[in-house]
């Protein structure tokens, strides 16, 4: 992974320093708090529902085993000794002392993290795939590009001030894992008929108030030109995205209002005054990055572990946990696996300081002292050796971490909602560990089979429920919490845009609701299809007819129940 070099540790030191003295000023009275205001955001720091927020870059969603221990003891000392991880592989801690804060970032600072550019309306964390560099298909790895773009975007002057928030996300694999066509510029790298490398640029993209797909702006573009081109894109959008609309700010609506044709028109004439100039990557600077992420020291192993195979045979319960939650690896002999987030009880995505410490174990002895954080709010082992699966799984499960649902319905994407976020219309988190609760039998899941399920709390989709097969959202009706259902979205190649069913329920009715639509797919499917691709067959008729059938029985046994209320109940 990368380690900073003497130049990004002074500079983070330096942010540190003058966050400390920001701070300093506020508590003497000298700042006020609508001038700190974006100097605490610049750094990370939030004001929500209960008090501050502070949100921590992961970049590429890529962990050292010590950072994670530093999380841990953090998290200890600064928070309640657990963390929330994001749908940007950021960490986020819910409960740390205002005061405290610049503390919090001077320890982050000493073991190579940081909080710049988590909050602002600036280039927020690169996002890439969580298999990075082992995944059988890929193409190249795209952890050097990544890693380019994140020195490239941290301190660029000309967009510390963007009309919104700006997300990147790369793919360099066959299977998009990175959901670039959600994100305001998702580069995927491809190869030409020459075999040079370089990417498809999608821009435009995003979920959100106005959830819309980006759009191809430039087919091949080669890899020495993509910050110039990037720098192009950023300026048209900072000279003429709304400033005057929050609602309307993001690039999406640019490009909806010129039209993806005259948008890439416009790109390629502000292009055409920075190419081949001092953005240019050249093969040497390509090559310095790279060496970052050299192979760790695998082994020579067979393809087969012959003792991981009767274990296989022997045991179910790690058979079941094996094929939810161990994946290929582009090495003989090894495996990537997901350690799971989301056991019942727990709210997806949180990871507590024993968790935490854990993992980190977990990685020094079986996986080279690295980890990855993924989008589904997961964490990810790279580089396990086949043969020390079962041991990893017997460790992980004495930790709560082995739950052997990924990729199924309790496999939940889901923010913190009303719980936490000022932002919220309603709690995500109840509703989550409803629904958890609902379908808590991994035989019937396993029946059910891949189906993606995510929950946001209010328009802004932290949760990405519109690309999901079945999306959950959050509304306020006259200060009641209220949940609207979208169906059909999906990720990777072929990402959609899922679509409302119909008026909204109460959160009492939400689990009842998501087993009515299962139950139309259970009794419809073939063979061989998964739920999306039942819905894609019968249209979404058949299934809002069977969710709202039962509306009256469920309302006349009970009126307007909070989000709270069903988690008593």
């Amino acid at each position: 992974m990368y380690r900073y070099d003497s130049l990004d540790q002074q500079l983070i030191d330096e942010r540190v320093s003058q966050y400390r003295d920001q701070m300093a000023r506020h508590l003497a009275g000298e700042l006020s708090e609508d001038e700190l205001r974006p100097l605490r955001l610049q750094n990370g720091l939030y004001i929500q529902r209960h008090g501050p927020m502070l949100r921590i870059a992961i970049p590429y969603g890529m962990l050292s085993s010590r950072q994670l221990r530093k999380l841990a003891e953090i998290s200890q000392r600064y928070d309640r000794s657990f963390g929330h991880f994001t749908t940007r592989q950021n960490m986020q801690l819910n409960w740390p002392q205002f005061e405290e804060t610049p503390a919090i970032l001077g320890e982050l600072a000493s073991v190579e993290m940081h909080a710049v550019q988590t909050s602002g309306n600036c280039v927020r964390n690169i996002t890439t795939d969580h298999f990075a560099g082992i995944a059988p298909d890929e193409l190249v790895d795209p952890r050097p590009y990544c890693e380019l773009l994140r020195q490239w975007s941290t301190f660029h002057p000309e967009f510390a001030f963007l009309p919104r928030k700006f997300k990147i996300a790369v793919n360099a694999a066959a299977q998009d894992r990175a959901v670039i066509r959600a994100h305001d510029i998702g580069l995927d790298l491809v190869s030409d008929e020459r075999g040079e490398i370089g990417f498809r640029v999608f821009v435009g993209g995003g979920l959100g108030r106005t959830p819309i797909l980006g759009k191809v702006v430039r087919e091949f573009l080669p890899r020495r030109h993509v910050l110039s081109y990037l720098d192009a894109i950023l300026r048209l959008y900072n000279r003429y995205g709304r400033r005057d609309n929050m609602y309307k700010a993001r690039i999406k609506i640019l490009v909806q209002a010129l039209g993806s044709e005259e948008f890439s028109r416009q790109v390629e004439a502000e292009w055409a005054q920075l190419r081949d100039g001092e953005t240019t990557v050249t093969d040497a600077e390509f090559a310095r990055l790279a060496e970052h992420f050299t192979p760790p020291a695998w082994q020579a192993l067979p393809a087969e572990d012959p003792a991981h195979a009767a274990r296989l045979a022997s045991d179910k319960a790690f058979a079941n946990w094996v094929k939810r939650c161990v994946h290929a690896h582009k090495t003989p002999g090894y495996a990537a696996l997901t350690l799971s987030l989301k056991a019942a009880g727990a709210p997806p995505g949180d990871i507590t300081e024993q968790q935490m410490i854990a993992v980190a174990d977990l990685a020094d002895r079986f996986s080279f002292g690295e980890l990855r954080v993924s989008h589904e709010q997961n964490v990810v082992l790279a580089d396990v050796r086949q043969g020390d699966l079962y041991e990893v799984w017997q460790i992980a499960r004495s930790h709560r971490l082995a739950t052997a649902n990924v990729g199924l319905l309790t496999d939940m994407i889901c923010c913190p909602g009303g719980d936490l976020c000022s932002l919220a219309n309603a709690r995500s988190l109840p509703i989550a560990a409803a629904v958890h609760d609902k379908f808590d039998n991994l035989d019937y899941l396993y029946d059910i089979g891949d189906i993606s399920l995510n929950i946001s709390g209010c328009m802004n989709s932290c949760g990405h429920h519109h690309v999901a097969n079945i999306g959950i959202l959050g509304v306020d009706k006259n200060d009641e919490e209220w949940y609207q259902i979208t169906v059909g979205g999906q990720q990777g190649n072929a990402a959609t845009i899922g679509k409302v069913i119909g008026p909204s329920f109460y959160a009492q009715e939400v689990p009842e609701v998501i087993e009515a639509l299962i139950g139309v797919y259970l009794e419809q499917r073939t063979a061989s299809e998964r739920f999306i691709d039942t819905w894609l067959r019968l249209g979404a008729e058949p299934f809002k007819t069977r969710a709202y059938a039962g509306r009256d029985r469920r309302r006349s046994a009970k009126v307007a129940p909070t989000a709270k209320e069903v988690v008593n109940a």
